[in-house]
């Protein structure tokens, strides 16, 4: 029975990494896959993409995209589509989220989402909170924090030395931005 899933983990977690490598399974095997971005990342230009310099093309989300459609308009050109795989899940609207559910309630295709459940403001980003409501399966890809040896649970923005705490949610951005930290080191930062 196919299943929803939600992959989450902090910045710097290998989400993208972890993504590209279930692809490359599916792909080997002959099978086929579906990849998923959402437009506002402006840093994928239609590519999942890692740190690592590994990429694969994927189908840009936007607001008024409706993946139903966009995924029944794929099967109409191949005989099936095996997964689908969707990188920064979070930035999804939930209507998204909504429409990966009946996909895999109606088509019986796999969904493995992949993003982050907090913002720096320890908010949990509706697309995020959605995929606990309606998931089969939650799985956290770990990393350790930044600053110590214990687990990442979090994400610091640092701007010029200086931690920051509030702003807009979504915020995009890598390591010149972001780190991944433990609670501890998320309220009491060790910025040299």
């Amino acid at each position: 029975m196919a299943k929803l899933f939600f992959k989450y983990g902090t910045v710097f977690s290998a989400k993208s990494l972890n993504l590209i490598a279930t692809a490359h399974n599916y792909q080997t095997q002959g099978k086929e896959v579906l990849l998923l971005i959402p437009k506002i990342d402006t840093r994928s230009d239609g590519y999942v993409a890692t740190r690592a310099g590994f990429k694969m093309p994927a189908e840009l989300i936007d607001d008024d995209t409706d993946i139903f459609d966009l995924y029944a308009s794929h099967r109409d050109k191949k005989d099936n589509i095996d997964c689908i795989l969707v990188d920064e899940c979070q930035m999804l609207k939930t209507k998204h989220i909504d429409q990966l559910r009946e996909i895999v309630d109606t088509y019986g295709t796999p969904v493995i989402c992949y993003g982050l459940r907090v913002s720096y403001t320890l908010e949990l980003f509706d697309a995020s909170k959605r995929l606990f409501e309606l998931a089969d399966k939650l799985e956290e890809i770990k990393t350790v924090c930044w600053f110590c040896n214990n687990k990442a649970t979090h994400n610091l923005k640092i701007v010029d030395d200086k931690p920051i705490y509030e702003g807009d949610s979504i915020d995009i951005g890598g390591l010149e931005k972001f780190v991944p930290v433990c609670y501890h080191c998320y309220k009491n930062p060790k910025i040299e």
